[in-house]
């Protein structure tokens, strides 16, 4: 086998459904350890992937090695698998505040590490991905590595030092997205609109307003002023918004975010 993930949750599978349906590893080619047997048989219903209970046969089956459990676990499997840890391996952590020195000395050797910030949208596809490497993750590794992050989105390669604002800017910011539309959809229920139709616009709207910034290359501003008409309806809503500090609360939001990302 190729890869495998150390848990299987909402991102790992995520990950591995992009990696599948992108051909970038068979089936055959992943394995999963579960934490329990229920875990374990819903990867294999689910993805069809190779499924153990045990950690440490991830490690001896793969040579890249994603840690795919919640944060405060990591140090905890690090000691369960750092045994059968080889400078063949690539440790890939998917943690906030778990740096590249953090995981290797965890590790108790020189190793390839490589750290992802990949966000919930993989799980359709649209995911976005800060990646950073150690000085032993060769130029062919990184390739492989931004391979599997491409198949469940956008990638891009940062300094260590900027994680910490990818996780804010794109790891946390979905749930303030789905907040957002949550908001403009009970605002058009207000109105009147039945609720899953006020769902459907709202949620096309920050999807076809993402979409044309994103082909575009506009500057968000620009693109707002053509929608705000002198006197109009959309000015008045903005108005309201930064007489209410939305700028400043999406600031506030992200950057306490960052800082705590730096203490985990």
């Amino acid at each position: 086998m190729k890869i495998g993930f150390i848990g299987c949750g909402n991102m790992g599978s995520a990950m591995i459904g992009g990696i599948l349906k992108n051909g970038v590893f068979e089936k055959n080619e992943i394995i999963v350890s579960n934490l329990t047997e229920e875990g374990s048989r819903r990867s294999q219903e689910k993805l069809g992937v190779v499924t153990t209970l045990d950690n440490c046969e991830v490690v001896k089956n793969a040579n890249i090695v994603i840690l795919a459990v919640k944060p405060q676990f990591y140090e905890e499997v690090i000691g369960e698998i750092k045994s059968f840890l080889t400078p063949q391996h690539m440790i890939v952590g998917i943690a906030p505040g778990k740096t590249l020195a953090w995981l290797e000395e965890k590790c108790e050797q020189p190793l390839k590490v490589v750290r992802l910030m990949p966000n919930t949208p993989a799980q359709v596809g649209a995911g976005m991905t800060g990646a950073c490497v150690n000085d032993r993750v060769t130029e062919e590794d990184l390739d492989q590595i931004l391979a599997i992050t491409n198949s469940f989105g956008r990638t891009e390669v940062v300094p260590e030092r900027l994680m910490d604002a990818v996780s804010a800017v794109s790891g946390c910011s979905p749930a303030y997205v789905f907040m957002f539309i949550e908001a403009m959809a009970d605002a058009a229920v207000a109105q009147g609109m039945p609720r899953k139709q006020a769902y459907q616009f709202a949620a096309q709207a920050v999807l076809g307003s993402a979409k044309l910034l994103l082909e575009t290359g506009m500057h968000p501003g620009e693109l707002k002023d053509m929608v705000c008409s002198p006197a109009g309806t959309t000015i008045e809503g903005v108005r309201i918004l930064e007489k209410n500090g939305f700028r400043s609360a999406v600031f506030e939001a992200l950057q306490g975010a960052a800082d705590k990302g730096k203490k985990m």
